[in-house]
């Protein structure tokens, strides 16, 4: 699959990152980002998971939604489909902040019906949704080796692929919405 790198111009420089899910596996991802020099907000119910990366200079979010606020791209990386559901499409959450041109990634494991109904929902507000499952484990996280199964548009795909790269070895474009 082609990976493109184009990012809404931001040509892999500094992105403003909204983290929604800081558990095993989404504290270490969100930190590869970090690491890359991404302003992040982080989110996550026990926000007491949150306090590694706000140590390291991340801003502790209140709501999904305020992790989303003026950011560039989200990452949501929760436990169950309908945790996705409620910080996506719910009240408070990251789709009532985003702008368009923004994207929405979401690295949960999911089912392909709530993934299309994320993506719609951005594609009305005029922002780029991926489904982005990984496989790996907590270990793939820590060591940035993830295998990472993205459906959604050439667009959203071309616009998430510097930092997919960041979380991953392995990036696949799988198809359109729901694929990953």
């Amino acid at each position: 699959p082609t990976q493109l790198y184009l990012m809404g111009g931001h040509g892999g420089g500094r992105m403003r990152i909204g983290w929604v899910g800081v558990g095993v596996m989404g504290r270490h991802m969100a930190g590869h980002l970090m690491a890359a020099g991404h302003e992040l907000s982080v989110f996550s119910r026990t926000a007491s998971k949150c306090a590694p990366l706000v140590e390291a200079g991340a801003r502790l979010a209140s709501s999904p939604m305020d992790a989303a606020y003026g950011a560039d791209a989200v990452f949501t990386m929760v436990g169950a489909p309908s945790d996705v559901e409620q910080v996506t499409l719910g009240g408070g959450g990251v789709l009532e902040a985003l702008e368009p041109g923004s994207l929405l990634i979401d690295c949960t494991t999911s089912t392909p019906s709530l993934a299309q109904r994320v993506a719609a929902a951005a594609a009305g507000k005029g922002v780029l949704a991926l489904d982005a499952p990984v496989s790996g484990g907590d270990v793939g996280a820590e060591a940035a080796s993830l295998s990472i199964m993205c459906g959604g548009s050439d667009e959203a795909m071309g616009g998430s692929g510097y930092l997919l790269d960041l979380l991953g070895s392995r990036v696949l474009h799988m198809g359109r919405a729901g694929a990953g």
